[in-house]
């Protein structure tokens, strides 16, 4: 079964490469949709995916990559989008 989320995480997560490990989390797992730096210093995330699959992408962004640090991780439920693959927006 198909799961679409809205993820959003604080803490220092901008200029440590969250948007890269987050792509490359996408990529492995097989997640759609798109990442995002905000103005407010937090990441958005749109990601959409089988359930199991999805589910474990979001506990990897829990963590995120080692240099960066997950203050807060807030995810919202998502109607399904139209995304073909993972990418970034700016």
């Amino acid at each position: 079964m198909f799961k679409s989320v809205a993820i959003r995480v604080t803490g220092r997560v901008q200029h440590v490469g969250f948007r890269h490990f987050a792509i490359q989390k996408a990529d492995i797992h097989g997640i759609r949709g798109f990442v995002r730096n905000e103005a407010d210093g937090s990441v958005y995330i749109e990601a959409q995916g089988e359930k199991e699959a999805l589910d474990a992408y979001v506990l990897l962004i829990g963590k995120g990559p080692s240099w960066s640090r997950v203050d807060q991780v807030q995810i919202s439920k998502l109607p399904l989008g139209d995304y073909t693959n993972f990418s970034v927006h700016y």
